[in-house]
Parts: C-alpha cells; structure tokens; sequence
C-alpha cells in the first residue's frame, strides 16, 4: 500500500507542476487507479508508457496493477470523509476478456444500450450520486463509435471543527489591493499548525487547517516570483514527506520565519496564538488528459492503427478520450471537493469520428491548497487560487 500512495502522489506532484498560475483544481488520486488496471490489460509500448506513468511494474497478468487499485480504494473506503467509486461500462456487442473483469475492485459494471440520450443519462447519473452532485456530468462525451467507458469518482466532505468568522475585507495592497473580498478568520493555540519548509526556490509557508475525519486542507503561500506549480509541488513534498520544518512555537515577536507571517506581541493574549487569514473559494476545472499524454502513459494507447489492451477485449481497442472534472469548496464550517475521472475507448484499426470538445474553465487566485488523507499522506486533490469570492 505505501507504494501505491507513493505512486499516486508523485502522480498529482507532476501533474500539479504543470500549473500554470490559473485556477485549476485536479486529483492525480483520481487517474491512478485507472492508469494501474490499464497496466494489467495493456501490451506493447502502451504497457511501457502505461507502468511508468503509475510508477508500476510491466510484468504480465491482471494482478499488479489491480491489487494495488483494490488497495487504494479499500484504504479510502476506511475514511468516512472519502467516498471513492470506480464504473466500468461496455457496449453489448465488445467481448469481454472475464479475468480483467473480475480484477477491478468493486467496480459497477452496466452495459451501454447503444442509445446515447439514456447512455449518458445514465453515466451523468452515476457521476452526481457518487460526488454528492459536486459533479453532476461524465467528462467524457458519448459517440456511436464508444465502445468502453472506465470512470472514477472521488469524493471528500469535511467540517471543521472550530468554524471560520466569515465576513468581506477590503485589501489595502498586493494584486488583490482594492478588492473586498469574503474573508475568513479564525484564532487557535495550536501555533504549529503553520510551519516554514525551506526549498530550492525559497521558503514555503503552509498551513494546516485540520477537518474531521482524518481530513487536512493545507494552505500554501510561496515568494510572490514563485510559479503555481512550484509551490504545490514543493507543498507536496513538504506535508507528505518527513523534513526538518520550521513551526509556529519556535518563533519570537521580529522574526520573519516565511511568506506571509508576521509576529508580534500582544498584550491581550494569555498563551501563543494562531491568527489565521484565509479567504473563501470555489474552484471548478475541467482538464482534457490527452493534451499531457505523455505525463499519463496514454501517448501509445491512442493510436487507432492497433489495439492496445488484449487483457480487456479480443477487440482491438485504443484510448479516445481522458478527462477529469474537479471542484474543490473553502468554506466557513469545512471543505469539499470531488473528481470524476473517465477514460473512453473505441475500436483500433478504424479512422474514429472526432468527439465533442468541451471548454475548459479556469479562475485566477494566489496560494496553493492540497486536500491530504492525514493518517496514510495520501493526496485527494491540489489546486493553485489566485482570484477569492468576492463579497
């Protein structure tokens, strides 16, 4: 298991680091299981591309790639804060190879009918219930030519337990000066919940936000020259990854410790206390995988000229699209964020019509958060803000 969240997190690590400083809000949690069951069926370059980008071996057999899936999801089926789901549909006519079949781990399996209006009603269905109508499409578009859908859900809901006052504050400078935004703040004892990690690029604040459930929010604030990818990445290995870390408790009124923090003295306080100003968020982002093939394995798995998953099907079948929607919410009284992962196949050796595209939304905003399962480290999601709800 350790290895598969090892694996997943260096997953959303490189992901994260293609960020662009626009909103975004993604799961490498919510692709991995997928890439390591694509493993088990995949041969050829596919399978190569395939085991590197899930940090899995290349042996044969159905077993690998899923037994560590099967890991994965039993670890979040332990945590009442996480929902995960994995959905498998194929058309009626697409032999099934059962072994592969078998191999996913408590996986729905439904049959396309072939009518796209139900077809889709039916996989939008499946999204809303299992990201608490978070996400209430499939990412994918269904054509006549589909003849495999493989999808995860991911949801995660926590509270805090000592909610934020939530009120508008008008910003006196930086890139947000002149704005009234809706400001959250809270005060709390606990002073290590703020922590400096110096980094190759300069130091790293974070911020622990602890929710119920084994559920942390991190917040990330880096050098205002620092790139949105940089910081999640260096956040990334900071909160999942023992290093010498420097805390609230150890610091004295002067000292400036990192980005963003200011110590002072305060007359009115009995005991060292954590000020904390945050800002509320919604975060919705769609990301069309197929445009960082390489960063997925999924480059080979495209090609339509073979097949690349005899594990699945006597079928010849290529990948034709791989997209994620996310959305992550900031809140006064907690945090909530979910991810629909689905990957959709055709038959190879065939020209494929061209699917719909969708458009892909983002927002601008400043500081970097990470949603972290926190007994195993494991990841859920990540994303870069540099616009807040206004008040």
């Amino acid at each position: 298991m350790p290895d598969a969240i090892t694996a997943s997190n260096a997953l959303t690590a490189r992901w994260a680091a293609t960020c662009d400083g626009t909103s975004s809000v993604l799961s490498g949690l919510g692709v991995w299981p997928l890439l390591a069951l694509l493993v088990d069926a995949a041969d050829g370059p596919a399978r190569s591309e395939l085991a590197v980008a899930a940090g899995t071996g290349t042996g044969t057999g159905t077993e690998q790639g899923a037994d560590a899936a099967r890991g994965l999801v039993d670890l979040l089926g332990e945590a009442p804060a996480i929902h995960a789901a994995l959905g498998l549909w194929t058309h009626r006519d697409l032999p099934l190879n059962e072994p592969w079949v078998r191999s996913l781990p408590d996986a729905t399996h439904e049959l396309l009918s072939g009518d796209l209006v139900a077809d889709k009603d039916a996989l939008d269905a499946w999204a809303s219930k299992h990201t608490n109508e978070l996400i209430r499409k499939m990412p994918v578009t269904l054509t006549a030519d589909v003849l495999l859908v493989l999808a995860s859900a991911l949801a995660v809901r926590t509270t805090w337990p000592k909610a934020f006052t939530d009120g508008p504050h008008r910003v006196a400078a930086g890139p947000w000066a002149g704005r009234t935004i809706a400001a959250l703040s809270r005060t709390s004892p606990d002073v290590d919940q703020v922590a400096v990690t110096a980094t190759d690029n300069g130091p790293l604040t974070t911020v622990r936000v602890a929710g119920s459930d084994d559920i942390d929010v991190h917040l990330l604030l880096g050098e205002p020259n620092r790139s949105a990818g940089d910081i999640i990445t260096a956040g990334i290995r900071a909160v999942t990854e023992p290093a010498p870390l420097s805390t609230g408790a150890q610091w004295a009124p002067g000292d400036w410790p990192g980005p963003g923090i200011a110590i002072r003295h305060s007359a009115s306080l009995a005991r060292p206390s954590l000020l904390l100003h945050a800002c509320r968020f919604t975060v919705r982002a769609s990301h069309d995988l197929l445009k960082r093939a390489e960063l997925f394995g999924l480059r080979s798995a495209t090609d339509t000229s073979r097949g690349h998953f005899p594990g699945i099907s006597p079928q010849p079948l290529a990948i034709s699209q791989a997209r994620q929607d996310a959305v992550a919410i900031f809140s006064a009284t907690g945090f909530e964020a979910a991810a629909v992962t689905a990957i959709s196949m055709v038959a190879s050796g065939m020209v494929r019509a061209e699917g719909a595209t969708l458009v892909e939304v983002t927002f601008d905003r400043p500081f970097g958060f990470l949603a972290v399962h926190r007994p195993s480290r494991l990841v859920l999601v990540a994303g870069w803000v540099a616009e807040p709800e206004r008040s």
